[in-house]
Parts: C-alpha cells; sequence; structure tokens
C-alpha cells in the first residue's frame, strides 16, 4: 500500500508542475524572418539567477516586436533532474520589420549638416511644417 501511495504522489508531483507561458509584445509588426531563439537559456537555482540577457540590439535593426519566454515540458524535466540547480528556458525574440517603406521615394528630403543647432532646429522645422501641410512623410537625413 505504501508503493502506491508514493507512486501516487510522485505522479501528482510531476503532473501538477506545470510549464508557462510569458509573451511581451511591444506593438511594433513582427518581421516573419528576424527572430532570436534561445531553447536552452541557462537559468539555475530555481531561476533566482536568471539566463544572461539577450543582447537583440544587433540583429533587431528595427526594434523588438515580441519576446516570449516559456518552460517547456524538456526544460522542466532538467530541472526536475538537477533538483532545481539547472533551470532552462526558452526564449524567442522577434524582430519588428524593417519601417523604411513606409516612406514614399519620392519624399521631400532635407539635410541637416554642421554643428549649428540654430540650423538643425530651423530644418526640422521646415521639414515639419512641410509634412503637416502635405499630409505626406519627409526625410530628414543628419550628415556632417
Amino acid at each position: 500500500m505504501s508503493m502506491l501511495r508514493t507512486t501516487t504522489l510522485a505522479a501528482a508531483a510531476l503532473l501538477s508542475a506545470g510549464c508557462y507561458h510569458a509573451t511581451v509584445t511591444t506593438g511594433a509588426t513582427p518581421s516573419a524572418v528576424e527572430v532570436i531563439d534561445e531553447p536552452f537559456a541557462s537559468g539555475w537555482i530555481y531561476g533566482l539567477v536568471p539566463p544572461k540577457t539577450v543582447e537583440a540590439a544587433e540583429k533587431c535593426t528595427s526594434g523588438v516586436a515580441k519576446v516570449e519566454t516559456r518552460q517547456s515540458f524538456v526544460n522542466g524535466l532538467v530541472g526536475m533532474l538537477t533538483l532545481g540547480i539547472y533551470t532552462p528556458m526558452h526564449i524567442r525574440v522577434t524582430c519588428a520589420a524593417s519601417t523604411s517603406a513606409m516612406v514614399p521615394s519620392d519624399a521631400a528630403q532635407y539635410l541637416v549638416s554642421g554643428d549649428d543647432p540654430t540650423v538643425a532646429q530651423e530644418v526640422m522645422t521646415a521639414a515639419a511644417t512641410e509634412a503637416f501641410e502635405l499630409g505626406e512623410a519627409v526625410v530628414v537625413r543628419v550628415g556632417r
């Protein structure tokens, strides 16, 4: 009878250890191509020491659209087998789609050059005024 009780308690403990899934969205349009996927990001001591930061700035030049963290069944099994010392998680970062296509190629262009902030302010004001009056995008380029 004791063996059945122990087996039942072990099965209940295993089944009650649920997987989790958290998603953070930024509102940006997700890219269909650019994804950073780390299925075994190393966490330690039941997650008290989190995995290293995912450096997405270099790959996601248009920003980040979505970050997902989850503990899959396999991640949880590894954590259980190591008695919680090593607790991996799955991290997936979806980059934002490029926004350069939103500006038409025939848009008015302004150039800000030099180090004089007064000139830069005048150019920005003129560009903003034209964009407002036309209801269209303008391009401001900064060069030295």
